[in-house]
């Protein structure tokens, strides 16, 4: 992810990239090149040369390398999940309240076209369905699916959902290595809202979707495809006012009409953005203005929050309950 975050600093207006840190310098070179930036291999170097960082390291060195530039007041825009746990995030929020440095976490779904498509709409959800599977990447074997892939729809269900407060009931299971490769998880949430995410490393293809389901509307979503489709309770009123003027006691009465052709469904607009440009556009404009993040701290925390206790949930799953109570007697 540094190569890109170097590549759209050193092509965005009002901004300079400065350096490239690698402790391989050669694939600091590499980023850095043609960009007329420094390359160094020791992060701390740069502190008081900068206004604006991005930490794209292992996320377990994430707070060791931010922490410098955090408390000496430079804005930090920190690649997800902000942290390998919740009590690590919350020192790294704690030194960016002492020294007021802008702390943003990079959930770059959250710019994605298709998310900003439903927040225009406005829609109160009360089920979401997330499914995001492919292929394994051998590129995050130390941790489990829920922190490699789940934690994307983990953000955008807390952003759509905005309640804090939740029950989860998960399963997941290690298939490649120690940690869970396929992860399913419920969460109930104290407005009512329900929510099933479903992650899987171990897909042939990559499939990730999104499905709201609101009192007014449903909507389904396509990341990998951006592409998008509602279907709105006031567009299809007459398809409900049918049913009522015909008396129909039962919708299988109904069951000779074709409901996809009766159906009103439009296309949603998609902006034409890169989610990653779109973020750093944000970030930076936050660090100028002194103003707040679009994805912050604080959302970045309540993230691996969830994260957490949906892993601890599968650790809690009791696969062969029979064998116990069998062994027992």
């Amino acid at each position: 992810m540094g190569r890109h975050h170097a590549r759209i600093y050193s092509e965005l207006p009002g901004s300079e990239l400065v350096a490239v840190c690698d402790v391989d310098e050669k694939r600091a070179a590499e980023a850095a090149r043609d960009r007329g930036a420094r390359v160094v291999t020791r992060a701390e170097e740069l502190v008081g040369q900068v206004d604006a960082v991005t930490i794209a390291v292992p996320t377990v060195y994430h707070a060791e390398v931010a922490r410098p530039f955090i408390e000496a007041g430079v804005g930090a825009l920190i690649e997800k999940p902000i942290a390998p746990d919740s009590r690590t995030a919350e020192k790294m929020l704690e030194w960016a309240r002492k020294s007021g440095a802008v702390l943003s976490v990079g959930h770059s779904e959250r710019f994605n076209p298709v998310v900003l498509a439903i927040d225009r709409m406005g829609v109160t959800p009360k089920f979401i369905e997330t499914q995001r599977v492919s292929p394994f990447t051998f590129r995050s074997a130390d941790i489990g699916v829920v922190f490699d892939m789940m934690i994307h729809d983990i953000d955008i269900v807390l952003h759509l959902v905005k309640s804090h407060e939740y029950r989860v009931h998960a399963v997941g299971v290690a298939v490649l290595g120690p940690h869970e490769d396929v992860a399913n998880a419920r969460v109930s949430f104290d407005n009512g809202c329900v929510v099933n995410l479903t992650a899987s490393r171990l897909a042939l293809k990559t499939d990730r979707r999104i499905r709201v389901f609101s009192p007014d509307a449903y909507l389904t979503m396509d990341f990998q495809r951006k592409s998008g489709l509602a279907v709105k309770k006031d567009a299809n009123l007459d398809l409900i006012r049918m049913a009522r003027e015909r008396h129909f006691e039962d919708l299988s009465q109904m069951s000779g009409m074709d409901f996809g052709k009766m159906l009103k469904v439009e296309p949603l607009a998609l902006d034409a953005v890169e989610p990653l440009r779109a973020e750093i556009e944000s970030f930076l404009n936050a660090v100028r203005t002194g103003g707040q993040a679009a994805v912050t701290g604080e959302d970045g925390l309540r993230a691996v929050r969830m994260a957490e206790d949906i892993v601890a949930s599968i650790q809690q799953h009791d696969w062969d309950p029979q064998s116990k109570a069998g062994g027992s007697g």
